[in-house]
């Protein structure tokens, strides 16, 4: 597979950047379809001395997850499979120069948008183990249990699987992780490419959704100032505050982001996949498949996390040496199927994925 990402810094960002990006590529539709993609993907991933023990765990998850895409098919359409996975949270869980292990809470969406599997959420607790090595984080090894499970928003309609096309292998791309930050723990500049403007629009998206966007004004502030534009830094700080005011009235948070009975405000999104509209070397657009999670983690079971799945238009300018935003737009959703008979979880066995310290590292 080409492309694996590489190059991580040697810091806890770096290590949920890794942790990352080898559970959602272990999780892609390529992975699962092609075997020569699959060994150089485990070849770039693994530390010395793991590769062939990944090899053969990545080609048994590989036979599990095509029989289970290939549904009333009698042979897989790898071009319409739909495998895409995104990072909610990530909580690092042990660390030193030498190594880290990181756990990760991770929606998935695995169908067919040809019709044979319909596309399906799902939710897995990704422990990954990293060693550093040769400068970089390697993977020792990953187990995956079911993850918490969030509903669906009920206001949210399931799509028909013909809708998922603009997201099948060849149309879209997963999002990369970097864990590269600047000073004050916003994203480091980006490059000036099509790759570059994608990953700006998915750290925006993701900066968007984390809970100190609702309950901490001074990180709200500083963080649309490392993202915004300067052109349209002034309303969008006065609709982000409107829009915080709002969800924290409502849903009864301080700025501590916790309610007088200190449950916890959970939000979270994570990109599923990215493609981009349009791109030259002054402006670009790109669209995101996101998944978002909110919701309470407390005694109320009525303001349990629930999830959303929309398509994101970010549209940014080259600006001060690197991408910033002129607007984030819903640009309509894209719902997956729910589970079949699958309750979701209690409201405050939430708490655990919501702290600051459980965000992911930004693309």
């Amino acid at each position: 597979m080409s492309g694996v990402p590489v190059g991580y810094p040697h810091t806890q960002d770096g290590a949920k950047a890794a942790a990352a990006n080898y559970t959602v590529i272990s999780g892609s539709a390529d992975f699962f379809t092609n075997t020569a993609d699959r060994n150089r993907a485990v070849s770039a991933m693994a530390a010395q001395g793991t590769a062939d023990a990944a090899e053969k765990k990545a080609d048994l998850s590989a036979a599990q997850a095509v029989s289970a895409l290939q549904g009333d098919n009698p042979t897989l359409s790898a071009e319409q499979a739909i495998a895409r996975t995104g990072v909610l949270s990530a909580r690092v869980l042990g660390y030193d120069d030498q190594g880290a292990m990181v756990r990760l809470w991770t929606t998935t969406v695995r169908g067919s948008a040809a019709g044979h599997v319909t596309p399906t959420v799902g939710y897995q607790s990704v422990t990954v183990t990293l060693v550093w090595e040769s400068n970089d984080w390697k993977l020792v090894d990953s187990s995956t249990t079911s993850g918490l499970f969030a509903s669906i928003d009920v206001r949210q309609a399931s799509n028909v699987p013909g809708d998922f096309a603009s997201y099948v292998p060849a149309a879209a791309e997963d999002p990369v992780m970097t864990g590269a930050t600047a000073q004050g723990g916003f994203p480091a500049p980006y490059e000036r490419s099509e790759q570059g403007a994608r990953a700006a629009a998915v750290s925006a998206v993701m900066l968007y959704g984390d809970p100190r966007f609702f309950t901490d004004a001074e990180w709200r502030h500083r963080m649309l100032a490392a993202t915004a534009a300067p052109s349209v830094l002034a309303s969008v700080t006065s609709d982000a505050d409107s829009t915080a005011r709002l969800v924290s009235d409502n849903r009864g948070v301080g700025t501590d982001g916790t309610t007088p009975d200190g449950s916890e405000l959970i939000t979270r999104t994570a990109a599923l996949a990215t493609r981009t509209i349009s791109c030259s070397d002054q402006a670009a657009s790109v669209e995101l498949w996101t998944a978002s999670v909110g919701g309470v983690a407390g005694k109320d079971e009525t303001q349990r996390p629930q999830i959303a799945f929309l398509r994101m238009t970010v549209d940014l300018v080259w600006v001060d040496g690197t991408w910033k935003t002129t607007a984030v737009t819903p640009s309509g959703p894209l719902v997956p199927s729910p589970p079949a008979m699958h309750e979701a979880d209690s409201a405050d066995s939430f708490a655990d994925v919501g702290g600051a310290s459980d965000a992911p590292a930004t693309a």
